[in-house]
């Protein structure tokens, strides 16, 4: 009894070493200046949100249809709604206060994710760009920002398509690795 204790503690260790990973990767590449310069996503508190749910939302269509990375990627959203909370009161935001605002982003998020997801399955760039404008990149912004956005958002979900389910469930989103 003991024993199995140990594993699924050394277990559960593992998979917040993978998920850590796996964040901090998305993290990483929503950090881009590419992202900030080229595609006109405000360096802000919300924008900096917009890039890393664009990751995301990007990670969980890649492992939405494998049964075998559903159980991590809903520790990843888990990771990132801690991440969120945790920003929120960084930002001097009160406890009684809190979950409302998280409400409110996850409602951003989802209504973002039925935007891309629609977008994305139809392989559709200009439906994507049209989406991002006004969401992911403000609509002031030059005319090609949100076209460039999407034909990065494009790239990215392939590139996350061609990892293979091993590699994510090592805890890295690098292809061929």
């Amino acid at each position: 009894m003991f024993q199995r204790f140990r594993a699924n503690r050394r277990l559960k260790a593992r998979n917040r070493e993978v998920v850590d990973d796996l964040y901090a990767a998305l993290v990483i590449r929503s950090r881009q200046d590419e992202l900030y310069l080229a595609c006109a996503i405000p360096d802000t508190v919300m924008g900096r949100f917009e890039a890393l749910s664009v990751h995301v939302f990007l990670f969980l269509r890649r492992c939405r249809n494998e049964p075998t990375l559903r159980p991590l990627a809903q520790e990843v959203v888990d990771r990132f709604i801690t991440d969120i909370e945790d920003s929120i009161r960084e930002l001097g935001v009160g406890d009684p206060s809190v979950p409302k605002r998280m409400r409110k982003l996850a409602g951003v998020f989802y209504e973002r994710v039925s935007v891309y997801d629609a977008a994305l399955d139809a392989d559709d760039a200009a439906a994507l760009a049209t989406g991002l404008k006004g969401r992911a990149v403000p609509a002031d912004a030059p005319e090609d920002a949100s076209a460039r956005l999407a034909t990065y958002m494009m790239a990215e979900n392939e590139r996350f398509g061609a990892i293979a389910a091993e590699t994510i469930l090592a805890g890295t989103l690098q292809p061929g690795t």
